[in-house]
């Protein structure tokens, strides 16, 4: 399916997401309180674009994982690698997509107030959750942490202090796939109080999934090129698969009328698939000189390794041996019409069948485990202190095929093993006049990451080596000291000014090595002692560096409210995201300069934002609207090249609007409409390291131009209760996924649609629904990698295909 984009006039017809409420016979607006501002506020008082979603309407949305929610909220995208394994969010057209996880996120994302340090963290099953907050734009003077672009806040449900309650929920279904993949998720959660003072609560979530993505190895393996054997026992599963068990326990302590403890402790172990990429074929296109200067999708009958000229597939024949790495193994073209260096053509295009002999069902793992410590007392009438401790533990190790075909050539892998530390101290405060915040913040993340790429058994380098990891191990420890305050004062009764300020000094040691080790099987990476000089590559590579840097980030807003229904923001607020160390494979480590490539500079970005915020219609109707100017200096871009990648520095421009709406304009009757466009550049990108080109103005990737979405849900009595029927269609324009801006590497415009008949009891004790999700089977990107001069081909994967589902919930 496709959707023609118009003009931005046309465009912003649809407006925006915000809360709608789905329990059964509410027909009004819900009332929405989020922090924001670290204070509890009115979705409507808060000069910030906010998007906040109740855990009942994620749970009526079909949120499942923590990225879902991105399709809800304009001008919020996905981003990450690893097939969605490893997924992160985009804001505004800001991201990052180093697959490292020793990179952090331009868009924070917090757990009950705890920083998920981690880019892997992003990525988790969502349950008994009281809402999610999603703010745009820098969050840097009350949230801290590397929050240029914006962040994403989960808030678990507390302990209900009156009584007792809990519910049982249960989806079984199928994707529909070659593959007839099952998926069952059971979540539920029971608390009450357990003294006069004591409250607890105790939530958990499994999910059992098939894999859905087809496996039809060895379909397309020619066992007389190099790589043609099987890399093991188990090889040639299907992929998509995951098991995951979460849990969380949850205390509140009322020590007095003034005192407030809560204690959390959660929970989450994975097993996963090989990541699901799938490949297409592409080819290169060089100039003259043999610079690469474009990739395209293979023509139907091209054999050629590469061409040469304008992309139009008529240029000369370029060398493969001495431009292509695919010939330095004596290939002197490609065996089948169209199809990759080996001859493979994916036997279905981008549907859900495919071919790969590195595909191994629960070969990769997550884990992760929580402590957080929240301690709220009034000290006074006017004064309150929040003390907030969090500790945070995770280990990571997935795998890919790096070529997603049956020729055995090389695979990827990512673990980590890290833990993070932070200490928050904060005062909150009013007057008549104004109201404040100020406070301490420390945060220590001690990261050791293993990433590299594995030649494994019958490879093609196990012709010429025994089994190896080609790997990079790196250890980086952050340590965080800030210091921070804001103030909102009235300049009247309906002008108010707001500033801030955060001064941050932060301490990095990082270490690194590079280099090759003897492979110990497909499920073990980097072990024992590098080789010496392998592959001549002078190998082992090992630096030791530090740094120690002050930033600052401030804000300055105004706030106009002429009556109770409209507010009117205008502010500019100045965001960093701290510099940090590249973790290279070898080969973008050769190739981007070796040492001189390792650091990388802090981003600055100077955002000027003004926004409205309306609630009309007597409540029954609420519409925001924002437009801001980004000006980026160093902004962290992540340039891959070959199988390869490093963050750089490059100034960027982004500049958008976002609308939102949300009515009920009938009895039962609930719409949400949304739109975004987002005009972004980041300039003068060279195509690699050294290039001799002139440096290209591109496009972030993974920032569509035009967003859009629309939900329209009636409910009517029924059988002694309420029935409902709910469908939402979300659109998204094509993104680039490599900063390159090739034209392979590039996403086409999807839409997606989701369908729900449901049905409550008249006491909301029990729901049943029939949920489709993709109802139209659309093929939506979500993330890709352009290896075409590796092994003449891209690898990419799409959203879930459609699924079809029963859902049940009992409420107690």
């Amino acid at each position: 399916m496709t959707f023609k984009k118009n003009a931005l006039s046309s465009t912003i017809a649809f407006l925006s997401t915000a809360v709608i409420s789905y329990a059964s016979q509410a027909q009004i607006l819900e009332e929405v309180t989020v922090t924001a501002q670290k204070r509890e506020q009115s979705l409507q008082d808060v000069g910030i674009a906010v998007t906040a979603f109740s855990g009942d309407q994620m749970s009526a949305l079909g949120v499942s994982q923590s990225h879902d929610i991105a399709t809800f909220s304009p001008g919020v995208h996905i981003s990450g690698n690893l097939a969605g394994q490893n997924t992160q969010f985009t804001i505004r057209g800001v991201t990052q997509n180093d697959f490292n996880d020793i990179v952090e996120a331009p868009n924070a994302v917090y757990l009950d107030e705890g920083y998920l340090a981690i880019a892997q963290a992003q990525t988790f099953a969502v349950f008994d959750v009281d809402r999610v907050e999603i703010l745009k734009g820098p969050q840097g003077t009350l949230f801290g942490r590397n929050a240029t672009g914006g962040l994403v806040h989960y808030i678990s449900r507390k302990p209900n202090m009156e009584e007792v309650e809990g519910y049982l929920d249960l989806t079984f279904g199928r994707f529909d796939t070659p593959a007839d993949a099952n998926k069952w998720t059971l979540e539920g959660a029971v608390g009450g109080p357990l003294t006069d003072k004591l409250g607890a609560r105790v939530a958990f979530k499994t999910n059992q999934q098939d894999g859905h993505l087809k496996n039809v190895y060895p379909f397309g393996a020619n066992s007389n090129l190099p790589g043609g054997g099987s890399p093991g026992t188990g090889s040639g599963a299907d992929l998509g698969g995951d098991d995951t068990t979460a849990g969380r326990l949850n205390l509140t302590y009322e020590a007095n009328d003034t005192t407030t403890v809560n204690f959390s402790a959660n929970y989450a172990s994975s097993e996963a698939s090989t990541g699901p990429y799938q490949s297409k074929s592409t080819i290169a296109v060089l100039d003259a000189n043999g610079e690469l200067i474009n990739v395209i999708d293979t023509p139907a009958g091209e054999t050629r390794l590469s061409i040469q000229g304008d992309g139009d597939g008529g240029g000369d024949v370029i060398d493969g041996d001495q431009f292509i790495p695919g010939g330095g193994i004596g290939l002197s073209g490609r065996p089948v019409p169209g199809g990759d260096f080996f001859g493979y053509v994916d036997p279905d295009g981008d549907d859900f069948t495919f071919s790969g002999d590195f595909a191994f069902e629960d070969q990769g793992s997550t884990d992760t485990w929580g402590l957080n410590f929240n301690l709220s007392k009034e000290l006074s009438d006017s004064v309150t202190m929040t003390a907030i401790t969090d500790y945070k533990d995770y280990e990571k190790l997935l795998f890919i095929d790096v070529d997603a075909a049956p020729i055995n050539q090389l695979a990827n892998y990512a673990g980590v093993d890290a833990s993070s530390f932070s200490q928050e101290i904060r005062f909150n405060g009013e007057t008549e006049s104004s109201r404040w915040v100020a406070g301490l913040y420390y945060l220590n993340i001690d990261n050791h990451s293993d990433n590299g790429l594995k030649a494994p058994v019958n490879s093609i380098v196990d012709a010429l080596f025994p089994p190896v990891d080609i790997g990079v191990q790196a250890n980086l420890e952050t340590n965080s000291y800030s210091v921070f305050g804001q103030i909102e004062y009235d300049l009247s009764d309906k002008l108010a000014l707001t500033a801030g300020l955060r001064v941050m000094e932060e301490k990095k040691d990082f270490d690194i090595e590079v280099g090759v080790y003897i492979s110990q099987g497909n499920d073990t990476v980097n072990q024992g002692s590098p080789i010496p000089n392998a592959f001549g590559a002078g190998s082992p590579f090992n630096h030791d560096l530090e740094s120690s840097d002050t930033f600052w980030t401030g804000k300055v807003q105004l706030d106009y409210r002429p009556n109770d229904d409209w507010l009117l923001y205008a502010g500019i607020n100045r965001g960093v995201k701290a510099g940090s160390f590249n973790a290279p494979l070898l080969g973008a480590y050769l190739g981007s300069g070796g040492e001189a490539a390792l650091p990388y500079d802090e981003e600055i970005l100077l955002a000027y934002e003004a926004g409205f915020k309306a609630t009309l219609g007597d409540g029954s109707t609420r519409l925001n609207g924002s437009a801001y100017y980004y000006d980026y200096s160093d902004y962290q871009a992540f340039l891959f090249v070959g199988v390869g990648g490093v963050v750089i520095n490059a100034d960027a421009v982004n500049k958008g609007v976002e609308l939102e709406l949300i009515t009920s304009p009938a009895q039962g009757w609930d719409i949400l409409l949304s739109a975004s466009y987002l005009d972004a550049t980041v300039k003068d990108i060279l195509l690699r390291s050294g290039s001799p080109l002139p440096p290209r103005d591109v496009r972030p990737t993974y920032a569509p131009e035009v967003q859009a979405t629309a939900l329209v849900r009636y409910e009517w009595e029924a059988f002694g209760g309420m029935m409902h029927v709910a469908a939402d269609v979300s659109y998204s324009d094509e993104f680039y996924y490599n900063l390159r801006n090739f034209d392979a590497d590039k996403f086409d415009s999807y839409v997606m649609t989701n369908a729900r008949l449901g049905w409550a009891s008249s006491d909301d004790t029990w729901e049943a629904s029939l949920i489709v999700r993709n109802v139209t089977d659309e093929r939506a990107g979500v993330q890709g990698f352009d290896l075409a001069t590796l092994c003449g081909c891209n690898e990419v994967s799409y959203r879930d295909p459609r699924f079809t589902g029963v859902n049940i919930k009992y409420r107690f």
